[in-house]
């Protein structure tokens, strides 16, 4: 298994954790072992579901439990989840959640189903490489995110879930059709003023909607040229990507040495303060928030920044918080989708696990 850096230090390396092994023997034959818990190996079982999905079992469960109990246990996965102590949390609300975490996770005892999933393909007209990225949130800690690009919107797709929003759902929706152009560094540390530009920048979206525009999520097509009468002097605070595409005006912008100071409004939350202090471009997104249990969800507001190849964020307007994301850089063979309608596929199987 592989988990997140200890937040909140996503440019760390992923860590890596074994969960079985099979030792294959002479005829054909082979055993199983369970890696969970902290008692050595144990015996286990694997069985193939069906193509692209198998399940394991550990067979001997009280392999897993510790000799103080659920109290030590608990303690246990929190330093090497964590990195840290329950005595060092001293948010109510982060303690709560954590172990929820903990209760959610470790009921399974390593019987577990696995579905395979694909890496996004990439078309040299996307705005940067798609991939996974760690992402912060909040008091969920660090989560996995797949970066995938669909026309002239960008998916952020949660891989690894949490109480609130599971895994398997976009996280982030971004469209790229709707550049936004951040004020002066002064003035972007005033929140009312980044909110009047988002919001601006959504009634813009919610017009065209209703002059016929298509809708969210059902363009295909790639980036194209600025539609007449839809320029950046309708809304001046935003624009649209020039003929050419996003990724053609991010290299352009990173060969000139061009940049925009960046910096986080006053009142807006960070899990990391070691945030790029300088951005390519902005654009406008929504990103989904729920109750505990992913009840009541809604897409809500917010911005996308770009800093880097390997590195952007997203500013939730309503929860007056910001996730920075780092890419994966560890490497997986065989992942490539066979083909786009694959991928986009794997992307709706693993949604409905969640609806």
């Amino acid at each position: 298994m592989y988990l997140p850096p200890h937040d909140p230090h996503v440019d760390d390396p992923m860590r890596f954790k074994p969960l079985f092994r099979i030792h294959l023997m002479e005829r054909k034959s082979a055993t199983v072992e369970c890696m969970y818990g902290h008692k050595g190996p144990h015996n286990g079982h694997i069985q193939i579901v069906k193509k692209d999905e198998f399940s394991t079992k550990c067979n001997q469960t009280d392999h897993h439990r510790m000799s103080g109990g659920r109290q030590e246990e608990f303690r246990t996965w929190l330093r090497e989840e964590w990195g840290r102590t329950l005595e060092d949390i001293f948010h109510e609300h982060m303690q709560e959640l954590i172990l929820m975490k903990f209760i959610y996770t470790s009921q399974y005892d390593n019987c577990l189903t696995y579905r395979r999933i694909y890496l996004p393909p990439h078309h040299p007209d996307d705005l940067i490489k798609p991939g996974l990225f760690k992402g912060t949130y909040g008091s969920h800690g660090l989560e996995i995110v797949m970066l995938s690009f669909h026309g002239q919107r960008a998916r952020g797709t949660k891989i690894t879930g949490d109480p609130n929003i599971p895994a398997g759902q976009q996280t982030v929706e971004v469209d790229l059709r709707h550049r936004i152009q951040l004020p002066d560094v002064e003035n972007l540390r005033n929140l009312n003023e980044l909110s009047r530009i988002v919001l601006e920048a959504r009634e813009r979206l919610r017009q065209e909607k209703q002059d016929g525009g298509q809708e969210a999520g059902e363009d295909h097509s790639r980036p194209g040229p600025v539609q007449p009468g839809r320029g950046p002097e309708e809304v001046p605070a935003v624009d649209c990507p020039e003929p050419g595409g996003g990724a053609a005006a991010a290299e352009q912008s990173a060969q000139g040495g061009e940049g925009q100071p960046f910096v986080l409004p006053v009142g807006v939350s960070s899990r990391n303060e070691d945030y790029p202090r300088t951005c390519r471009m902005c654009f406008y997104g929504t990103g989904l928030i729920a109750g505990h249990g992913f009840t009541s969800p809604e897409r809500t507001p917010g911005v996308f920044i770009l800093f880097d190849e390997d590195r952007f964020g997203f500013i939730w307007l309503e929860l007056k918080s910001f996730s920075l994301y780092s890419r994966v850089q560890a490497t997986f063979r065989n992942a490539d989708a066979p083909s786009p309608q694959a991928f986009d596929e794997m992307l709706k199987n693993i949604q409905s696990l969640t609806s």
